[in-house]
């Protein structure tokens, strides 16, 4: 009988941490996005979403949402929503803000919509290619800042991306053909020239550098089927050697025998 209730007992127990246990992952802080873009064009307009659930969940009741960007004509609309209702929204301009959030309002999501134009280049590089920041979003209770979600985006402008896939074609070249240092010093001084803005005399150079590359590499085959066309002669002129020496052997034989 005792080891009965025991056995109830620990069913029971089992299943109230178990539901504490439910209950501590059903619901955390986590962040999600759509739209965020891999790579955008100087100009090209961005528009993204971000959706924070939980907002209160494992941190104070009481913090401030901060977000900023380096698009360009920036428009933030930040919704409050409790159950999928609408509790507030606010509507900023401007490359940064910042939006109180106070547990008090009901809210269970924030929505962050924004959306702008794809900043100018201010500084080319190929390795890492260029970027842009999106969207930093960042969550400052007291003297505690955490930033939580921080996008970025490779931008170009038509001649830049058109230098670019010239050398990355070169370089493909160059890989190809085993390495060859003329291609790759011609290479290096198209990357020089991109990074330096000079986009028509990065192409020039790169497509440069596949020529040569794949005027070694035609090369490199040539000799490789010259070589083995020469071993292939050898080994049939040896053999037609020793064809003929057996030959003449047999025939002396047949005649010292006569």
């Amino acid at each position: 009988m005792n080891s009965i209730r025991y056995s109830k007992g620990a069913a029971v127990l089992l299943c109230v941490v178990g539901l504490l246990a439910f209950a501590g992952t059903a619901s955390a802080f986590s962040v999600s996005a759509e739209g965020v873009p891999g790579e955008t064009a100087v100009g090209d307009e961005v528009s993204v979403t971000y959706t924070v659930d939980d907002p209160f969940t494992g941190t104070s009741n009481q913090w401030t949402l901060r977000g900023q960007t380096e698009l360009q004509d920036v428009s933030w609309t930040v919704t409050v929503l409790r159950a999928g209702s609408q509790v507030d929204q606010t509507t900023y301009g401007g490359q940064n803000f910042t939006k109180a959030l106070d547990i008090d309002n009901n809210g269970d999501e924030v929505r962050v919509q924004l959306s702008g134009t794809t900043p100018a280049v201010e500084n080319y590089t190929y390795e890492p290619p260029q970027q842009y920041t999106v969207a930093e979003l960042t969550r400052v209770s007291g003297n505690n800042e955490e930033t939580f979600r921080n996008d970025t985006a490779h931008h170009y402008t038509k001649e830049s991306r058109e230098a670019r896939q010239a050398i990355d074609s070169a370089q493909q070249a160059v890989d190809n053909a085993g390495g060859n240092q003329e291609a790759e010093n011609l290479i290096e001084s198209a990357i020089s020239s991109y990074e330096n803005d000079n986009f028509e005399n990065a192409q020039n150079l790169a497509e440069d550098a596949e020529s040569t590359a794949q005027e070694a590499e035609q090369s490199q085959q040539t000799t490789k089927t010259l070589l083995l066309a020469g071993g292939g002669l050898v080994a049939l002129l040896v053999l037609l050697g020793g064809g003929y020496v057996l030959y003449t052997k047999t025939q002396g034989d047949d005649y010292s025998k006569l």
